[in-house]
């Protein structure tokens, strides 16, 4: 797995990327009650905000970590957002996407570099 410091996590699952939210940023939002998420074949640049995440305590944003497009979404968090705080690295992943160049995933963290930037 890669890590942003935007608390996102990505993981290579064959030629796709899924791409949640960390279990450290489930822990900071709290109780989540509401989540939107891009359409299927939307193209995005890196920072771009893709998905939205509403808790009991704030809004926020979820930014594409790389470039790329968006090919498949996860409608069951859509439909019970109470998923991501059970789950936040497995099941509760928020959207597949191919990367347009792989080799950016090296420059994002790795578990030990993200355990040391959330310390």
């Amino acid at each position: 797995m890669k890590f942003t410091e935007e608390h996102e996590w990505l993981r290579a699952e064959g030629e796709l990327v899924a791409v949640g939210i960390t279990e450290h940023a489930s822990e900071q939002l709290g109780d989540v009650v509401f989540v939107e998420l891009p359409e299927p074949g939307t193209k995005v640049t890196k920072g771009d905000e893709v998905a939205v995440i509403e808790s009991v305590k704030a809004a926020s944003d979820i930014l594409a970590p790389v470039d790329g497009e968006i090919v498949e979404v996860n409608d069951a968090i859509v439909e019970n957002p109470a998923k991501v705080n059970e789950d936040p690295m497995g099941d509760a992943w928020f959207f597949r996407m191919t990367v347009t160049d792989p080799s950016t995933l090296e420059g994002l963290m790795d578990e030990s570099e993200y355990d040391e930037l959330v310390g």
